[in-house]
């Protein structure tokens, strides 16, 4: 790339880049709905910053219809939302499409279609997927509205007016369906089917073009200091930590300046350039732009801009990394608290492909799985720093063992009319399990491997709390799990089937067997809410668990045994409703499985790419 003349910033003083960079959020008590809202809700501009939470998946490229990884995004993000919810904290959850460019154009023609008509059809199957999926989002963004066409001209006009923009040449590679510029470094050499030796992309794998045209560019040579000190001074403004390693590796090198516009006679699909008839804006900024859209730009946006965390695929790190703060820093505007980042879904190790046939449809598995299934598996096994494979018979081995088996069966067994035919929460006496372990105790039946259990369940909201701020769902789902084991293991320990209800005592001791039973179960059911949304409400609504009553507030565990009241003894149980999860049959082999392994030797395919992940 064509670097531009010297330019002073004088922005970035140590004490200006403070500015940018707001303190961590922090957790208020106050009770909201935990319903996700379906519109847009108002910000209440007297609450304070760590009161609200404004959470971003990257916006799908539309050039072909969801699949798993762009559900998993929007997952993770939803559960993020969610979470934020039952901490009182206002929350804005926005996801969408991205839809300029030249890939698009180029798939609108090669389908016979009007370019918006092409991007509406596969925009409403992403809208239709995250409907099913209870993907709660409060603002879906599309690129061809008015609103963000309205946000990226003013935006542009802020880097031009303060100098960050200039006209120049750009001369190197470029990939199309990357719609990315690459540097000499970052592209390689392929013998294609004919023999015939093609230059690529060596992220995506995706041929590139060697292209000289006079267009805009960004002075991103000026930022690589500042974005630096910003990284260095935020070591948890990307997470995991490999990416942010990997954020700080990109900036040792120098920064060349970014081009930021297309010639309009070779792209027609896209935002024209404010005051330039003859030039587009470049699909990165335009997409990027979506975020400050959302949050109310170029109108004062700063009560969701303050508090703006982005999920996002490994494969677009960089322009969320670097570009996008570069632009933020130009334009004087905060930047995002953090930035997740989440790794690829594969089958078999290899990317999702259609000439594989291994392309695995999220809304098909939703519909075999449940859509709670789904994204319960998906949360369970998904490893943010690492790739995971995705095969049918692991999803069904799962949600067998620990939704339908132990969790199901947990709360059947305790609601059982065998075992409480009074159908109520039954009174807890503390003289058969007092709050320490008292050996010889009178009446007391307890024993250690119980005062065990207590303790991990007592431990458990803190250890989900953390481990869901720090996009670990996996391990919070891991430690839920481990607790629900622990429960079954109580109460196969004390059989309370086998008590005689006759003898005082011993109806004493069931009752509290089963108290203990259902407070571990309200607490799991609680935890449960941002990931599998529609199961934890059939289990706490049998619970006889109010909706003012399942917020994070409500998780104190076993007041009883500490001397205080629980609102729930002596409730009567909710309605009966069957089994909380059904058993899945397993598969005998997937058509993922059979026809990805059948074509495995034929074709490696490479890393991820935009065209298949997202903005």
């Amino acid at each position: 790339m064509q670097l531009g003349k010297s330019f002073s910033v004088k922005l970035w003083h140590l004490s200006i880049l403070k500015k940018l960079v707001r303190p961590p959020l922090t957790r208020v008590r106050t009770q909201q709905c935990v319903s996700a809202p379906t519109e847009r809700p108002l910000c209440t501009h007297g609450l304070e910053e760590n009161q609200r939470f404004y959470v971003t998946t990257p916006i799908f490229y539309v050039n072909a219809a969801p699949h798993i990884g762009h559900l998993y995004s929007a997952v993770i993000a939803d559960y993020l939302h969610r979470y934020w919810l039952m901490r009182g904290v206002q929350s804005k959850f926005s996801t969408g499409t991205d839809e300029h460019g030249l890939k698009i154009q180029q798939a609108a023609y090669s389908a016979g279609k009007e370019p918006l008509r092409f991007c509406t059809e596969v925009s409403v199957q992403f809208k239709d997927l995250f409907k099913k999926c209870d993907i709660s989002y409060t603002d879906y963004i599309r690129t061809t509205e008015d609103r963000h066409r309205r946000a990226v001209e003013h935006f542009w006009t802020v880097l031009q007016d303060k100098g960050f923009i200039y006209k120049g040449t750009y001369e190197g590679w470029y990939s199309t369906p990357d719609e990315s510029f690459l540097t000499p470094s970052q592209v390689g050499d392929r013998t294609d089917s004919d023999g015939r030796t093609v230059k690529i992309s060596l992220e995506s794998g995706h041929k590139v073009e060697w292209m000289k045209e006079e267009n805009y560019m960004f002075r991103l040579s000026e930022f690589r200091s500042p974005l630096q000190r910003w990284l260095r001074e935020n070591s948890e403004a990307i997470q995991p930590k490999r990416f942010y390693h990997a954020a700080l590796q990109w900036l040792q090198e120098d920064l060349p300046d970014l081009s930021v516009s297309r010639q309009r006679s070779r792209l027609q699909w896209g935002i024209p350039v404010p005051g330039d008839s003859e030039q587009t804006v470049y699909v990165w900024l335009d997409a990027l732009v979506n975020y400050l859209t959302v949050a109310g730009y170029p109108q004062d946006c700063s009560c969701w801009w303050g508090v703006a965390h982005h999920v996002v695929g490994k494969d677009i790190l960089k322009f969320h990394a670097i570009y996008w703060p570069a632009f933020l820093m130009a334009a004087e505007l905060p930047l995002p608290r953090k930035i997740f980042v989440h790794s690829h879904w594969t089958v078999e190790g290899q990317k999702m492909s259609k000439s594989l046939g291994n392309v695995v449809d999220p809304l098909e598995r939703s519909q075999s799985f449940t859509t709670d299934g789904l994204r319960y598996f998906l949360l369970r096994q998904g490893v943010p720093d690492s790739d995971c494979d995705y095969y049918d018979d692991k999803a069904v081995k799962l949600l067998n063992t620990e939704l339908a088996d132990s969790l199901g069966g947990l709360l059947n067994r305790c609601t059982a009319r065998s075992l409480n035919p009074a159908q109520v929460y039954p009174n807890f006496y503390v003289e058969c399990f007092p709050r320490e372990l008292e050996p010889g105790g009178a009446g007391r039946r307890a024993v250690s491997e119980d005062y065990k259990m207590l303790e991990s369940v007592s431990h458990l909201s803190r250890l989900v709390e953390h481990h869901y701020e720090d996009l670990q769902a996996y391990k919070a789902l891991e430690a839920i799990a481990g607790c629900v084991r622990q429960t079954n293991g109580f109460l196969q320990r004390h059989a309370p089937w086998k008590l005689d209800r006759r003898d005082p005592e011993q109806q004493r001791w069931l009752d509290t067997v089963l108290h203990v039973s259902l407070e571990c179960l309200r607490v799991y059911g609680t935890l449960l809410q941002p990931v599998v949304p529609q199961l934890a409400d059939k289990l706490l609504s049998r619970l006889g668990v109010g909706p003012e009553e399942r917020f994070w507030a409500n998780l104190q565990f076993l007041s009883s045994q500490h001397g205080d009241t629980c609102p729930f003894e002596g409730r009567t149980l909710g309605p009966e409703t069957g089994v909380l999860f059904s058993r899945l049959e397993r598969p005998k082999q997937s058509k993922v499985q059979s026809k990805g392994q059948s074509q495995k030797t034929q074709s490696k395919v490479t890393k991820h790419a935009k065209t298949t992940e997202v903005v």
